[in-house]
């Protein structure tokens, strides 16, 4: 089972390699997308759900691997979420988390810290630990068995005016008041221009897709 599969980015080569998968997404419209990939072979055999990650429509032990594709970063409570997933997952069956392994100290790295620094500074705390981070220190501790694979590198440019304007559409710090947003961006941008001498300094960056497997102990994370 592959939650949160959306368009079919991960899933479609195991649709294409006739593999048993099943694709689950809260969206209609990414689902409705992933059907009708021109890329899917003609005689295929795709079956999609619409779903909440939170209330899977499946039965307990039914899938052999759950994939777990960027998804905890967007959960609002991943100890639901993996109770959930774990509930469906075999008893020998597998946890596959993946997730883009960005540089510690690349140029997202310093603008998000500064931004987190200028947000506290106003008395805003934004920035309590991912969902990703607290997951997978869970999976760690409690997991019978895990190992992890870095399934791709690669070289990307970033600028800081790039990490600003993602940043100021993401889902957290749009839940800012304005006020406090506009603010806040305005002084990352002044500190940005100072330090690096210009938000468009170009610095390239090797980033990496990592992939997590766990073998979960049954039961509820608590």
């Amino acid at each position: 089972m592959d939650l949160g599969a959306g368009t079919g980015r991960i899933g479609w080569p195991f649709v294409a390699a006739d593999d048993d998968y099943v694709g689950v997404d809260l969206s209609f419209g990414m689902l409705h997308a992933f059907a009708t990939r021109s890329d899917l072979p003609p005689a295929c055999t795709l079956l999609l759900a619409q779903a909440d990650g939170l209330r899977l429509p499946f039965p307990d032990a039914s899938f052999d691997a759950v994939l777990l594709m960027q998804v905890l970063s967007a959960s609002g409570d991943w100890r639901a979420l993996l109770a959930e997933t774990t509930r469906v997952l075999r008893p020998a069956g597998s946890l596959i988390v993946g997730r883009t392994v960005a540089p510690e100290d690349g140029i997202d790295a310093r603008m998000k810290q500064r931004l987190g620094e200028i947000l506290v500074a106003m008395g805003v705390q934004p920035y309590r630990q991912q969902a990703t981070d607290a997951a997978l220190a869970w999976l760690l501790r409690t997991a019978q068995s895990s190992c992890n694979v870095v399934a791709t590198s690669w070289t990307a440019e970033r600028t800081p005016r790039q990490f600003l304007e993602r940043h100021g559409d993401g889902a957290r710090f749009s839940a800012l008041p304005t006020s406090i947003r506009n603010a806040a961006l305005h002084q990352a941008s002044d500190w940005a221009t100072a330090r690096f001498g210009s938000l468009d300094t170009l610095f390239h960056e090797s980033f990496s897709y990592k992939l997590s497997f766990f073998q979960p102990q049954p039961g509820k994370p608590h």
